[in-house]
């Protein structure tokens, strides 16, 4: 293939994202920030975790891009009960009529699909929660000494009420970090609220059009990783990372707030999300304003704040902030 080959490819490639977009908006009013986010870690090939308070739209979001993408998509509602073989499959005992003969056979869960809504991952125990890690890290699943490749591609949307407490298992640090963003879900502004109460109390219903096939998906993918991204930015990421963590040398307002800092992994996401923001943008090299949009997203979930941080009431969002506030790229 030559060059103007690659190019018309890679123009077409992009040419689906705005149809993609448009489709979304079809049953989602709003929410510009979120679509845009969940967009990026499609095509950065990670995971995200929504977060917000009940009747926002979190699951009605997660569904519509279901429905867009030609996909598989699976939901699963997470509840106190529920085990891993109910995500992760089973086997069952079949008899062969004809011989007599009884064998073992795999019996793949719901979590063999494109994408895999985890609704309200909170709400279920540590040993069921801990059944997709090797899904989300390894893309595959280990059962009876068998491993079971999942369908490429592969997306958890995992969402969680940050309100409630009660009847709720807070995901564990290694859990997170597999999540490549963690999206914040608000409330809708005025007009907004109005044009969401209009569309879903009448007759007809929004009907979401299939723009995407899951081999667009996993083209866009590859290219997210020919994105142009200069050392310096590379350079800039690796130093905030390095800077969220409270080891010697670390600035007195990290110290006081943070316990652990984010790991490598964090400079990983951060620099695909910002290569998969700059592609959804049109363009073949990331920018500094994809690194500042995408910092909070990438680590906000990443840092374990202390106590004091707890006592002032500040967030995790605050401490991104300290963090580019004391190192500016160039520095």
């Amino acid at each position: 293939m030559n060059d103007t080959d690659t190019a018309s490819s890679l123009e077409a490639q992009l040419a689906l994202i705005a149809p993609l977009r448009a489709a979304i908006g079809q049953a989602i009013v709003g929410q510009e920030a979120v679509v845009e986010q969940l967009l990026i870690g499609l095509l950065a090939g990670g995971h995200c975790l929504l977060e917000g308070v009940p009747g926002l739209g979190k699951t009605l979001l997660v569904r519509t891009l279901g429905q867009a993408l030609e996909l598989q998509f699976r939901r699963v509602q997470f509840t106190p009960d529920l085990m891993p073989s109910d995500i992760l499959g089973t086997e069952i005992l079949e008899e062969d009529h004809g011989t007599g003969h009884r064998s073992f056979k795999f019996q793949p869960g719901p979590v063999f699909t494109n994408l895999l809504l985890a609704d309200e991952l909170n709400r279920t125990p540590p040993k069921t929660q801990a059944a997709l890690l090797e899904a989300m890290q390894e893309k595959t699943v280990s059962y009876a000494g068998v491993t079971h490749e999942l369908p490429a591609p592969f997306f958890v949307l995992a969402t969680q009420n940050p309100i409630e407490q009660a009847g709720t298992y807070p995901l564990p640090e290694a859990q997170l970090d597999r999540f490549l963003l963690h999206v914040r879900v608000d409330y809708p502004s005025e007009a907004e609220e109005r044009a969401i109460i209009e569309q879903t109390t009448g007759v007809t219903s929004a009907k979401v059009p299939r723009v995407m096939r899951g081999e667009d998906v996993l083209a866009l993918q590859a290219r997210v990783r020919e994105v142009h991204l200069g050392a310096d930015l590379l350079d800039w990421i690796t130093r905030l990372v390095r800077a969220s963590r409270p080891l010697a040398g670390a600035s007195a307002d990290i110290v006081q707030y943070v316990k652990w800092g984010a790991g490598p992994r964090a400079g990983q996401s951060l620099v695909l999300a910002a290569k998969a923001r700059a592609l959804l943008h049109g363009r073949y090299a990331a920018t500094r304003d994809d690194v500042l949009a995408l910092a909070a997203p990438v680590l906000r979930h990443r840092l374990l704040l202390s106590f004091a941080a707890e006592a002032e009431q500040v967030s995790p969002d605050d401490v991104v902030a300290m963090i580019l506030r004391d190192v500016p790229l160039g520095a």
